[in-house]
């Protein structure tokens, strides 16, 4: 080609250069890759909360009654936090503000819980609120992805351009011309 390329489009487009513009497994994966993560993350999340506002699912951990107390601070909020910001990213309904909170609350949890008996998470007990932490924070930078609340909202609102993709991953057929 004139142009310096190679003959073929990258990769990362789904184009091998044999006309063919099927996405490859690896590209299917990477696109469900992040609803699941959100998803599942969510979901857990939701069950933490629930399991310490109603003691449900064994209850809240180190109670005796299973059940944390109204509006006590910070674990009632936490609690609160834990079920409404988990199911609102599960669902994937204001999910960028959603994990923000979530992110927040579990590195507050790691830093005023855990880091206190020892440095590392593995040492303190704080995995969890550490994993979590990041997780959501991941989630809150790159979006909800494809199958979300946010998602089909955007793509029914009237008057409105929708991104090419709601996905931070390159597309895997090239846009038309």
């Amino acid at each position: 080609m004139s142009n310096g390329r190679s003959s073929s489009l990258p990769s990362r487009y789904g184009v091998d250069g044999s006309g063919s513009s099927r996405p490859t497994i690896a590209q299917c994966f990477a696109r469900a890759a992040l609803p699941a993560l959100r998803i599942v993350a969510g979901f857990l999340f939701a069950c933490h909360g629930a399991a310490s506002l109603f003691g449900i699912l064994g209850g809240a951990h180190g109670r005796a009654s299973g059940v944390v107390a109204f509006a006590e601070w910070p674990s009632w909020w936490a609690a609160l936090i834990q079920l409404v910001g988990g199911a609102m990213v599960a669902l994937g309904l204001g999910t960028r503000p959603a994990a923000i909170v979530c992110s927040g609350s579990m590195a507050y949890a790691y830093f005023m819980v855990h880091q206190g008996t020892a440095l590392l998470p593995i040492q303190n007990g704080g995995e969890a609120a550490a994993l979590y932490c990041w997780i959501f924070l991941l989630i809150a930078a790159l979006g909800p992805g494809s199958a979300a609340v946010d998602t089909l909202l955007r793509k029914r609102e009237p008057g409105t351009r929708r991104p090419a993709s709601t996905s931070p991953l390159p597309s895997p057929i090239p846009a038309r011309r």
